[in-house]
């Protein structure tokens, strides 16, 4: 028996706090929540009563049952409990929910935070423990109530509304609309170009390159002027040398770990904060969801400590950096190793790498500034107006680039003076293309999210994910189209004329929302536009703060969300679903004269010849690539129309079929239908079509127990059970499906209840 019990809400920490605070400790973990709004109530009342103080119901995870056995065994021997929890709001609310399964007194009961897992911090926790603060946890509560409100009303207005619309969130929501306007301003942007000329210069035998300040309009001023330097002459002007420096960024908050993890490691943000919290756990780096950037006096120490015994007095410069949100009450440190000399830790690469980050992101915050000198050299020419410019950079002192951010050569000009001549060894106009906006990395959505002030630490990776998970973006893999370009060079006084081609337009790595992500931005921008609206969304955030801070009501606040959100889920009833979506005529097919339609179905954009309300059934053909629904032509739409095709055959001579139908592409053996909605039935060949048929046939093979004609008996999802298609009988646990016979297969039916028909209340509308 201990006297004391440290219940955590992570096994691994739970390991590594346990060493540090001895025998009379036992410390045991919740293995994160341990309870959850619940989906329905016995009593058939809703879980959340908006009309009763918004009053939530409850339940324990049911995999978490054994664990609050051992919990509450545990606390009927111990003397003292501790909680020691995360110190943010989930982390207060897993200890209110502790307390509340374990019928412990939050009021009274031993709260312990620490920023970091070392003995030094753990000790000191524990001779200052504070009770639960129970307005961190109404604005976790208030946060996990309208999460839940927004899921539970507003999705299945989306189910009903929106061809393929699978939910719609309180804050994935805004991000998916991020997504579309910046894939809207890509496709309206129109590309212009220039022609950019550049120059390798020679002095002294020695090689530099040059720029023209002047870029031309057009290829015929760009020859011109290439023409004009045939027998042109070159002379150093001026020359201008200026000393600037470079200081380094803030140690690491949530937002910037992810954002530069993506960028320099190419880590998701799931799997950045997933790394981190090992780090964390084993007592390496400082909690990892924080908007500080703040440091210890003591971590500053150790900082300045270390940079002076490794590189020298002059390269130490103590810093305190201001955080920029007034909102940072979540963590009191930026991201941090708990040890500045420690170079290595345990674990994967990735942990590896990403500690690495961490380490050399701090250890530059507390370094001097790099010392740098530019040269600005001033070329001009003899029988042209414009000038050439050769920009040199020195690094004078490196500074914190020892250790962060460095890596790049000097770029250095020759020892000539003003006056001087240099030779011309190349010049080159090259047709340069005006960039449209750049889709968003992981990275910097995240950054894009937090300057909204949508979301905060613990809830950007979560959103990131769920807008993949959801499929309203996907993470591109296009390389890019080749795109030709002009390249004039003057050799040996003429002027040559080359196209060259180079990629353009990459989404590789990028975020790209999906023909489904548009269409659930566009229809909750039409009708539930206090949904997405980034002011409104970031003002809910702030609203969560003020509630951690006591200077919000928690049920004033949600009723405030609440009464206009609810109003416009009762008036979703007369939404027409048939108008949503953007739909259109593309043409007339001319051997039938049916209409060919470009719309929006359950599995994406497609095309539709026919109408629907016609007495021949319409067919349908997918979205050729490349094409939308606004901008899809009939000669596209016509050439996705040559289907069903003829593949080839099975090896009992069957014929196989490629089509499309109203539930996306398929291939059809006989009667069996196979799903290829990965392939494009217009390119399968018959090696992918006998492998999905093949598939087929075994999951078909899997699922048949028995078939006695009507009567099956059949593999499920919930496990084996028989079926006659109208009614269905559970297989006793004791008896093995394999020897029931149709006898047995009958009287199970017969003896099974038929399942009451339930019918969902009508929606009430407001019109």
């Amino acid at each position: 028996m201990s006297k004391n019990l440290v219940i955590v809400e992570s096994p691994a920490k739970a390991k590594t706090i346990e060493k540090y605070l001895g025998k009379d400790f036992k410390v045991l973990s919740s293995v994160g929540h341990i309870r959850s709004i619940a989906k329905k109530t016995k009593d058939g009342t809703p879980p959340i009563d908006v009309k009763n103080g918004f009053k939530t119901t409850y339940e324990v995870d049911p995999e978490k049952k054994k664990v609050i056995t051992e919990l509450k065994k545990a606390v009927k021997t111990a003397e003292t409990i501790w909680l020691a929890t995360d110190e943010d709001r989930e982390g207060e609310a897993i200890a209110w929910h502790l307390c509340e399964v374990l019928k412990l007194d939050p009021a009274t009961t031993n709260r312990i935070v620490f920023h970091e897992i070392t003995k030094t911090a753990i000790e000191e926790a524990v001779k200052k423990p504070r009770t639960v603060d129970m307005h961190l946890v109404q604005a976790q509560q208030a946060r996990q109530i309208l999460d839940r409100i927004v899921g539970f009303e507003l999705s299945p207005v989306v189910w009903q509304k929106v061809p393929g619309g699978k939910s719609a969130g309180r804050v994935q929501s805004p991000a998916v609309r991020l997504l579309v306007e910046r894939e809207r301003e890509i496709t309206a942007f129109e590309g212009s170009y220039q022609f950019k000329v550049t120059a390798i210069f020679t002095y002294d035998k020695e090689e530099f390159k040059a720029e023209l300040k002047q870029r031309f309009k057009t290829e015929e001023e760009a020859r011109a002027f290439l023409e004009s330097l045939k027998d042109a002459t070159y002379t150093i002007s001026d020359i201008t040398k200026s000393p600037s420096t470079r200081n380094p960024g803030a140690p690491f908050t949530t937002s910037t770990l992810q954002q530069e993890a993506n960028s320099k490691l190419g880590f998701s943000s799931k799997a950045t904060m997933s790394s981190a919290q090992k780090l964390y756990q084993e007592g390496r780096i400082t909690y990892m969801r924080t908007d500080s950037v703040n440091l210890s006096s003591q971590a500053i120490a150790a900082a300045a400590d270390y940079i002076k015994r490794l590189y020298g007095h002059e390269y130490s410069t103590v810093r305190k950096f201001k955080t920029k949100s007034a909102n940072a009450q979540e963590a009191h440190e930026a991201i941090r190793p708990t040890d500045m000399s420690r170079e290595d830790v345990s674990g994967s690469e990735y942990d590896q790498k990403l500690y690495d980050l961490i380490r050399r992101r701090t250890l530059a915050s507390q370094m001097s500034p790099a010392k740098l000198e530019k040269t600005t050299a001033t070329i001009t020419i003899s029988t042209a107006k414009e000038i050439f410019e050769a920009k040199g950079e020195v690094i004078v002192f490196d500074g914190f680039l020892r250790v962060y951010g460095g890596g790049k050569d000097d770029t250095l000009l020759p020892a000539f003076a003003s006056g001087d001549n240099v030779n011309q060894y190349s010049v080159e106009a090259r047709q340069v293309f005006a960039r449209p906006p750049a889709r968003y990395t992981e990275g910097s959505l995240v950054k894009k999210l937090e300057e909204l002030g949508i979301g905060r630490p613990s809830t950007y990776a979560t959103i990131i994910n769920t807008v993949q998970a959801r499929g309203y973006a996907v993470k591109g893999e296009n390389e890019g189209t080749p795109r030709d370009v002009i390249v004039l060079q003057l050799i040996e006084n003429d002027v040559d004329r080359e196209v060259v081609q180079e990629k353009t337009g990459s989404d590789r790595g990028k975020l790209v929302p999906t023909p489904a992500g548009e269409l659930i931005a566009d229809f909750l921008g039409d009708h539930f536009e206090q949904v997405v609206d980034y002011g409104f969304t970031a003002d809910v955030e702030a609203y969560f703060d003020q509630i951690a801070a006591n200077n919000l009501d928690r049920n004033k606040m949600l009723s405030t969300f609440y009464g206009p959100f609810h109003a416009l889920i009762e008036q979703s009833g007369g939404i027409d679903r048939s108008k949503v979506g953007s739909s259109r005529e593309v043409g007339v097919d001319p051997k039938t004269g049916k209409p060919i339609l470009a719309r929006f179905g359950r599995f994406g954009p497609m095309l539709q010849m026919g109408a629907t309300e016609d007495s021949d059934k319409p067919t349908f053909a997918p979205m050729p690539r490349g094409a939308k629904i606004e901008t899809v032509t009939l000669e596209q739409a016509l050439e996705a129309f040559k289907l069903p095709r003829t593949v080839g055959q099975t090896p009992d001579g069957q014929e196989i079929k490629a089509n499309v139908g109203r539930f996306g592409p398929y291939i059809q053996v006989g009667k069996l239908f196979v799903s290829i909605k990965d392939v494009d039935p217009r390119d399968i060949t018959l090696d992918q079509a006998l492998e999905a048929y093949s598939a087929k046939l075994k999951t078909e093979a899997e699922k048949n127990i028995a078939d006695f004609g009507t009567v099956k008996v059949l593999n499920g999802r919930y496990g084996p059970y028989i079926t006659d298609g109208k009614k269905n009988a559970k297989i006793p646990k004791d008896v093995d499906p394999k020897t029931i016979t149709e006898a047995d297969a009958k009287k199970l039916l017969k003896e099974t209840p038929a399942k009451k028909a339930t019918r969902r209340a009508p929606r009430s509308s407001k019109k």
